[in-house]
């Protein structure tokens, strides 16, 4: 009831011609005293308004004698009350008024209370009062919107500020070229311009009204037209449709509702212009019965017009400065993470301001060759464009570099030197941590530079924070970068993060790695890695001062042991022909029987190759994991390259025939020697692994994991 009285009063408040009556009552409600507004309205002409009681002048809602002595009741108490009351006037029939009842102080002992009515005027009486009107459209609900930085919901504010204060309906259009990707005015065919209706406001209730001029359409209106001359001249147009002008703009126009909704009424459109810009325009509209658009009114609505530019101006600014932030963020960071199909791996990213929605942290997934995965993530000092510039070099760096499949710690010495260069230009500084896990073997080798160390959990629950040689941050110090290698226990969690995730300003940063380790407790190995990435971020939600957050989450498992064989081969002429009989056996077990004479002939080729550089065994991989990867180790240092030989050459077409073969090939360092390796296509259907269990029977299932280091180089 409150909720509903509470938009009555409001409706009749919102008049811009509400008139205000005030009488003065005794404590049995008769009128003792009244303006001259309350004598012309309520009055009788059989009678004078004094002596009338003020009960005989309410029709509801209610009964009028219990109103009435409520409103009595409550001033006796010293106190106000207002209620939305019908009245019965002199000259028409029954409207709605907003009734305050206060008592007051006076000379005269007979007169106990002030009553307050203020009731709409009616439709002739209605936009006439300038004064009404400017303050209702320049010092009332405009001034409380001035804030609003989203277009879309300025533009409704704002035609509900001229509806119902200047006109019975109004909408608001915009040129689509400054809402678009493009930052000139860009004519359309035939001279006129494109523009989207932003918003739209009537006081009827008819609902064709919204379907004839659907809010979001974007149109060309028909030239020679009241808002085609608006556009074109910069200036405010006024006409009055009789029906033959509505005929002829709903016949142009091809939409016959048009002529129903605007014949006989008086049209103004309203420039919206930013400077010398044009921005849109306001198009209001007064229904026949109610005064027409005169100078005033003309005067009054280019004064709103020109307020309300500055806003949708800003408004307009702000949405393109953020749109272009975000789309500048978004093709910065990857927008799907690549991994083998025995590993899992789910991300999140947060920007550190609502107001600054990019920033220097970034992720990486990325599958190698033979079931292999780089996993990154790093962290650019600062905020801002310059930060998510310096970012998106380094990614695309860090990208190419992996590729090239170099070790982390030469990867990172690699961007280091990149950073050292660009800041002789733009000085910065930036962490990074890098991993590569071979999910054949179930190693993992990590190097970091400055980074926050990541956060392994084993498949028990037990956790640990990897101790990777520290190293200065990428572009201030030249100290060699080193990795470390262990082996990963399968089911493992590895958790890589930027500093916004575990710092705060009014903690300790081991109080935030923690935090993190508890989030990560025993028995996140059984939970999915959506959950506990929501968990993570669960607690920085509301932290307005928290730094960017790159989030990258990895469940590590290795391939299944009938995925892959490996052999050892002597370093001997007879290599090839024994690397051929041994592939045969598990490509027909894989269903690739198909696929062996192509093997052969690559496999026979690399193996060769081999022969001729290495001085110990030579080792043999194959690997189906998305396609079929064929890999050969040796102990020499000399990695291959493509070249193309002559007609009397008898070698160096090795190579040549591989690269026509294989979907790709490539080749690694590998301790002291190298790994040069191809890949082949293969059907899909023998390229997707087995289906796996569910992860929580998979986790109650697991032997506790030992954590071994390896190597540390």
């Amino acid at each position: 009831m409150a909720s509903a009285m509470a938009t009555e009063e409001s409706a009749v408040i919102a008049s811009a011609s509400a008139q205000t009556l005030i009488v003065g009552i005794d404590r049995a409600g008769m009128i003792r005293q009244h303006d001259r507004g309350a004598g012309d309205i309520l009055a009788d002409p059989s009678r004078e308004l004094l002596g009338t009681n003020l009960g005989s002048l309410i029709s509801g809602p209610g009964e009028p004698a219990e109103i009435l002595s409520g409103l009595i009741e409550a001033t006796r108490s010293d106190r106000q009350s207002t209620t939305v009351l019908t009245l019965r006037t002199a000259s028409r029939s029954l409207v709605d008024a907003v009734v305050t009842v206060e008592p007051i102080r006076s000379a005269d002992p007979d007169l106990f209370a002030q009553v307050i009515m203020r009731i709409p005027a009616p439709a002739a009486e209605r936009f006439i009062d300038p004064a009404l009107m400017r303050h209702a459209l320049l010092d009332g609900a405009v001034r409380r919107i001035g804030g609003a930085l989203d277009l879309d919901q300025l533009a409704p504010e704002l035609v509900n500020i001229l509806v119902p204060h200047f006109c019975n309906s109004a909408g608001l259009l915009i040129l689509e070229s400054l809402l678009g990707d493009g930052d000139d005015d860009e004519a359309a065919r035939g001279g006129t311009q494109f523009v989207r209706r932003l918003a739209l406001a009537f006081d009827d209730g008819d609902a064709g009204w919204l379907a004839t001029f659907p809010i979001g359409e974007i149109l060309r209106y028909p030239a020679d037209s009241l808002y085609t001359r608006c556009l074109d001249n910069s200036e405010p147009v006024s006409a009055v449709m009789n029906e033959e002008a509505a005929q002829d703009l709903a016949t142009s126009w091809l939409r016959t509702p048009v002529a129903r909704l605007i014949s006989g009424t008086s049209m103004l459109a309203l420039p919206v212009m930013a400077g010398s810009v044009m921005l849109g325009f306001f198009v209001c509209v007064r229904r026949q019965g109610f005064h027409r658009f005169d100078a005033y009114d003309t005067e009054i609505g280019m004064e709103f017009a020109s307020r309300a530019a500055l806003f949708v101006d800003g408004a307009r600014r702000y949405g393109r400065e953020r749109a272009t932030a975000l789309t500048l963020q978004r093709s910065m960071l990857p927008t799907g993470l690549s991994h083998p199909a025995s590993v899992e791996v789910r991300h999140r990213y947060l920007p550190g301001s609502k107001l600054i929605e990019v920033g220097g942290d970034w992720y990486e997934s990325i599958a190698l060759p033979g079931g292999r995965l780089a996993l990154v993530v790093g962290d650019v000092a600062g905020h801002g464009v310059r930060a998510a510039v310096t970012m998106g070099r380094l990614r695309t760096a860090i990208k190419t570099l992996t590729m090239l499949e170099l070790p982390p710690a030469e990867t990172l010495q690699r961007l280091d030197d990149l950073m050292h260069e660009l800041g002789v230009f733009e000085p910065h500084f930036a962490t990074c941590v890098y991993a590569v896990y071979d999910s054949v073997d179930g190693t993992c080798e990590v190097a970091s530079a400055g980074h926050l160390p990541p956060l392994l959990i084993r498949p028990d629950g037990s956790s640990e924070f990897l101790d990777v040689s520290p190293a200065p941050p990428l572009g201030i110090g030249a100290s060699p970068i080193v990795s470390r290698t262990l082996r990963i226990d399968d089911g493992s969690l590895l958790v890589m993060y930027t500093d916004g995730l575990v710092e705060r300003r009014t903690e300790d940063i081991d109080q935030g790695l923690e935090r993190l380790r508890t989030v990560f407790g025993p028995a996140s190995p059984g939970q999915t890695l959506d959950e506990l990435c929501r968990e993570a971020l669960a607690d920085v939600y509301d932290d307005h001062q928290r730094d960017d957050i790159a989030l990258l989450v990895a469940r590590l498992s290795r391939i299944g042991q009938d995925r892959h064989v490996a052999w050892k081969l002597a370093a001997k002429l007879t290599a090839a022909r024994r690397a051929r009989s041994l592939i045969r056996s598990p490509l027909r077990r894989w269903g690739l029987a198909d696929l062996i004479p192509l093997a052969e002939l690559v496999v026979s080729e690399l193996v060769t190759n081999a022969v001729r550089y290495a001085q110990g065994t030579i080792g043999l991989r194959m690997v189906l994991e998305g396609g079929l990867f064929i890999e050969v180790v040796d102990d020499s240092a000399a990695v291959p390259r493509l070249r193309y030989a002559e007609e009397d050459d008898e070698r160096g077409r090795g190579l040549q025939v591989v690269s026509q073969l294989a979907r790709r090939w490539g080749s690694r360092r590998a301790g002291a020697g190298k790994v040069v390796w191809c890949e082949l296509a293969v059907p899909s259907a023998a390229a997707d692994p087995p289906a796996k269990p569910k992860r929580r029977e998979q986790a109650a299932g697991r032997e506790p994991a030992s954590g071994k280091e390896l190597v540390s180089s």
